[in-house]
């Protein structure tokens, strides 16, 4: 993208227990990024981080909507459940643990990576959360891992 260029916004809607769609947004947003003629690097991290949050969401919530911004600067996500929210985000944020269901870890997720592959792949990143309520993540990928 040009910087003269204005930015690109999208919306998704995230279906709880949807597992049959499971990668379907991450997928589109990857797509999206190779038009636009992002780096491999941020399309992958990008990938990464869409798809772990989307996979958060239909594990664990109800629903939720996932906002695309697209500038030359960057890409945010914006991901915001309603969920059971998390009660404990240290022990969330730590690689392995996972709250996952014996019937997830049969279809190969559960293994407690995602919030830590989120946090480490991308270049700014918050979680607000509430249980009982549901959580909103804020993410930031820079093209070149500049800080804002």
């Amino acid at each position: 993208m040009r910087d003269a260029e204005p930015a690109y916004r999208r919306w998704f809607l995230v279906r709880g227990g949807d597992f049959a769609k499971a990668g379907a947004a991450a997928c589109e947003i990857k797509e999206l990024l190779k038009e636009l003629g992002f780096d491999a690097a941020t399309i992958r991290r990008t990938a990464i981080v869409s798809y772990e949050a989307e996979m958060n969401v239909i594990m664990y919530a109800r629903e939720a909507r996932l906002d695309l911004t697209v500038t030359p600067g960057e890409v945010r996500l914006t991901v915001d459940d309603r969920g059971p929210g998390i009660p404990d985000v240290g022990m969330a944020l730590s690689e392995g643990f996972s709250t996952a269901t014996a019937e997830m870890r049969e279809l190969g997720f559960g293994a407690g990576m995602g919030l830590p592959n989120i946090r480490r792949n991308a270049d700014a990143f918050d979680i607000d959360t509430e249980v009982g309520r549901g959580t909103r993540l804020d993410i930031a990928i820079r093209p070149d891992g500049r800080a804002p």
